[in-house]
């Protein structure tokens, strides 16, 4: 469901070129969410992306209120949240600011989820997070949107991580924008030619592996 166009400054009803800047995800996206983030009661979570603020009640029920802070980059957006949710009796701690950053004065978190998409997963989700902990990310590129990932943070700060659902969500603000080009997503691209692709094209997932077979990986920046 779309919550808001164009960073909530429409240039009018209707109009051709309004982008989508706010939405409520599917019941089915979200619980699917939930599910692969492997919640337990007492963790603390770090949720990029209010927007209504759904998802950071659901979370609260599931850890406790007290456990869930949730950033959201528009203020308008932060603040209709926060307003809900402390109107139906979730506490939760509702931070403006720039989601990419995270939060680190609440760090470190057992469980960090993007409700946005991101290319290249921010260094600052796997720094707040403790070893052991988990971040769950819809990974997305120009010729993908997108894939789900979980990540698991190593004691090195490193993230491995696995596919576990599909799933299509917004770009980060701070990315969005950009555009695919070689000297993006392709390593050597001077030294670039032809991939052969085991696939047809028309197979679900090609566009996904083909960025894959380019880039190697989404990678922490």
């Amino acid at each position: 469901m779309i919550t808001q166009v164009d960073d909530g400054n429409p240039a009018g009803p209707g109009l051709l070129g309004e982008e989508i800047s706010s939405s409520a995800s599917r019941p089915d996206v979200v619980a699917l969410m939930l599910a692969a983030l492997e919640t337990e009661p007492g963790m603390s979570v770090l949720e990029i992306g209010t927007g209504t603020g759904w998802n950071a009640a659901l979370l609260a029920e599931r850890v406790g209120a007290a456990n869930v802070t949730t950033v959201e980059v528009d203020p308008q957006v932060a603040d209709r949240a926060r307003e809900v949710l402390r109107h139906d009796g979730y506490g939760v701690t509702v931070i403006t600011g720039d989601g990419a950053l995270g939060h680190p004065p609440g760090a470190p978190y057992d469980r960090v989820v993007a409700t946005v998409a991101a290319e290249r997963v921010p260094c600052a989700w796997a720094v707040q997070t403790r070893p052991g902990g988990r971040v769950l990310v819809p990974w997305a590129t120009d010729f993908h949107n997108g894939a789900l990932v979980s990540f698991v943070v190593s004691g090195d700060g490193a993230m491995r991580g696995r596919i576990v659902g599909n799933v299509a969500f917004m770009l980060l603000r701070v990315r969005r924008g950009e555009r695919a080009s070689t000297a993006r997503h392709v390593r050597n691209p001077e030294e670039s030619g032809r991939a052969c692709l085991s696939r047809h094209p028309r197979r679900r997932g090609v566009s996904m592996w083909a960025p894959l077979a380019e880039t190697g990986a989404a990678r922490c920046s």
